[in-house]
């Protein structure tokens, strides 16, 4: 099985989720998304993949999205 992770080191959450991979017994393919962003073409094909919306795909939590109103439909 491939993995890859969209990782950020700064964020526990990401870190616990490497973490909870890596103990599964698999090495992902580590990608630091803040260093190395995905293209509009890797989103759009990462979305179509998973069956998600683009929004659905987007932080909110510490990014300008609530106050740019982004969340409004």
């Amino acid at each position: 099985m491939d993995v890859t992770i969209f990782h950020n080191p700064a964020c526990g959450t990401s870190r616990n989720a490497l973490a909870l991979i890596r103990h599964a017994g698999i090495e992902p393919v580590v990608i630091e998304y803040l260093k190395t962003p995905p293209s509009r073409d890797e989103i759009v094909a990462l979305a179509e993949r998973s069956g998600m919306e683009l929004r659905d795909l987007l932080r909110e939590k510490g990014t300008p999205f609530a106050e740019l109103g982004l969340g409004v439909p």
